[in-house]
């Protein structure tokens, strides 16, 4: 995973959010807001941050929840702890 593109981990976030949230992944766009758009509650986005933990071995703080609205802040959340 380690030399895996930007485009590889960004369809691997989708599937699990996509999976956690019960969207189709053509639904989804990089800025597509899963509360907005995809209702999506807290309690789901606390599901995809445990799932993206376990998936990239990584620690993420509950305090970077606000910024997991969309694809794209998924992705940077994960990128920091992950050093991507």
């Amino acid at each position: 995973m380690s030399n895996a593109t930007y485009e590889e981990r960004l369809e691997t976030i989708k599937e699990i959010v996509c999976d956690i949230l019960e969207i189709e992944e053509d639904e989804v766009t990089e800025v597509s807001l899963f509360k907005e758009e995809h209702d999506a509650d807290s309690l789901r986005a606390i599901e995809i941050l445990a799932a993206l933990e376990k998936q990239f071995k990584v620690v993420i703080s509950q305090s970077e929840l606000p910024r997991m609205v969309n694809l794209k802040g998924v992705y940077e959340v994960v990128a920091e702890p992950a050093g991507w």
